[in-house]
């Protein structure tokens, strides 16, 4: 077996390639683009199927004790959550004169903080009567526990207040007590007047703080009506307008851009998983091969059919000149465009019909060749089976096919030299690795690739510059032969043999 290795390059294969992994997402967008109408309609369809309940809105105003103009939000924060309790939603329904369970209730009602003293509540219902009556409830009933608690925490703090005054007001009458109990006579003892110096003293702080408890205990008192007047609805409750189509673009817009990213991401994963090649340097270097044309997959406009053409006439003629001057029989080989390696292979032999008889060997898995209408003109197409009764002086030209399944021995059968017909993101990067090691091994050395369906934005080169003799240009740069002396057979060049891994190219 004859094989050549085709050395690594300098440069280091990347991980992840970004330039193939955008290319073949861009070229999965039916995916994505399926996905993201798929989530436009479905965002649409939930907006009219599933429309908002029946919504209420009311806007209190929480007046604090403890306010401070530097508070960040704390104490609205914390009443936004008492609005949460059962004990809220219980006073609500009980006001309401509902049997509803209050945990069932917390799920129909939010509260919002707008500012540090106004909050938001939001509460659904059946009708928007049904969800006005629930959102005053509530209201009244936040706004009376909070007055409630207020007032509770300040009488508690005036009565702590006012039993220190008690205190210290025991202490005066003891103090008191004991300066009316000093006789006349001690006045002259230097010691006695110094105690009640002392009393004295103590009777006058114990007067002022006795004061001090009485104001503060007062303010304490005065506190409280201030918060509750502070404290009230500012915003009385009101249904919510819901609007049909905002709602439904809203939601349709929401849909498509998840929809889109969801198909953007089906659609990487399954490039890093799937790992087709696209790229024309990524399918050569796989193949061993480099590529020598392109044809698009299905034509488009006017233009695009004209220069689709005008290729299949330019490859028609390199192919018709290598087979020409190849003293071995070509083949076609395709790997997922059966229909178009058949459209070539019979360009090509209606090319070649000129210069002599020219037999087509229909070795396809699929009624390509064989189920076709043949015109005035065409070539004989016989099957693989009958490929012994052609002619020796007729020309073969045979077609084949990489595909999995394929019986890698009878390929021979077709042609000693092929060109590749391949689909670009059709093979993964592991079977054309094994095309090229089984074409070798069958000593089928491979003229060139032609890509079908290429990327159009791809600019990477798909020649093999160490390996210039697999390529249709090299073939075509030989000696002419001098007259008189009889061309010998040229020795065939064998398709490279990738290595199996990183180890074995090393």
């Amino acid at each position: 077996m004859t094989t050549s290795t085709t050395p690594e390059p300098s440069a280091t294969t990347p991980l992840l390639d970004l330039q193939a992994l955008v290319v073949a997402v861009r070229r999965r967008r039916r995916l994505w683009c399926a996905m993201a109408l798929l989530g436009l309609l479905a965002g649409a369809a939930v907006a009219v199927l599933m429309p908002p309940p029946p919504t209420a809105v009311t806007e209190v105003l929480v007046a604090h004790k403890e306010d401070q103009p530097n508070d960040t939000g704390t104490l609205i924060r914390t009443d936004v959550e008492v609005l949460g309790t059962t004990r809220i939603a219980e006073k609500a329904l009980r006001s309401l004169n509902s049997s509803e369970d209050p945990e069932d209730f917390l799920r129909d009602y939010r509260g919002a903080g707008v500012t540090n003293n106004l909050l938001k509540i939001t509460v659904a219902g059946g009708s928007d009567a049904e969800a006005v009556a629930r959102a005053r409830a509530l209201a009244d009933a936040f706004i009376a526990d909070h007055v409630q608690r207020m007032r509770a925490t300040a009488n508690a703090e005036a009565k702590a207040l006012l039993d220190q005054r008690d205190r210290m007001k025991d202490e005066l009458a003891q103090v008191n007590k004991d300066i009316g109990g000093r006789s006349p006579e001690t006045e002259t003892d230097p010691q006695e007047s110094a105690g009640i110096e002392s009393l004295f003293a103590r009777r006058a702080e114990l007067s002022t703080r006795i004061a001090d408890f009485n104001q503060r205990a007062e303010e304490a008192r005065v506190g409280t009506p201030q918060v509750v007047a502070g404290t009230q609805i500012v915003d009385a409750p009101r249904p919510v307008k819901h609007s049909l189509p905002k709602a439904a673009a809203t939601d349709a817009a929401i849909g498509l851009v998840l929809g889109l990213v969801l198909g953007l991401a089906l659609a990487a994963v399954g490039v890093v998983v799937a790992d087709r090649p696209v790229l024309r340097r990524d399918i050569a270097a796989n193949l061993g091969a480099s590529v020598i044309a392109e044809l698009p997959r299905r034509p488009g406009r006017r233009r695009q059919r004209r220069r689709t053409r005008l290729a299949r006439e330019r490859l028609t003629a390199h192919l018709a000149r290598t087979v020409r001057g190849s003293t071995e029989p070509v083949s076609l080989l395709e790997l997922g465009c059966a229909h178009g390696t058949s459209v070539i292979a019979l360009d090509l032999a209606r090319a070649m019909a000129a210069e002599g008889a020219v037999t087509v060997i229909d070795g396809l898995p699929g009624p390509q060749l064989a189920g076709r209408r043949p015109k005035p003109g065409d070539p004989a197409v016989v099957g693989a089976e009958r490929a012994a009764a052609v002619p020796p002086q007729e020309r073969r030209l045979g077609v084949g096919s990489v595909a999995p399944g394929t019986a890698w021995t009878d390929l021979r059968y077709l042609g000693t030299q092929t060109v590749l017909v391949v689909r670009a993101g059709h093979g993964s990067a592991a079977w054309l690795h094994t095309v090229a090691r089984q074409l070798a091994d069958q000593h089928i050395a491979v003229i060139g690739v032609v890509l079908i369906d290429p990327d159009p934005r791809d600019r990477t080169d798909g020649t093999l510059w160490d390996g210039l003799h697999t390529a249709l240009r090299g073939r075509s740069e030989r000696p002419a032969q001098q007259p008189g002396r009889r061309r010998t057979e040229r020795q065939p060049m064998w398709a490279a043999r990738g290595a199996d891994n990183d180890q074995e190219a090393r």
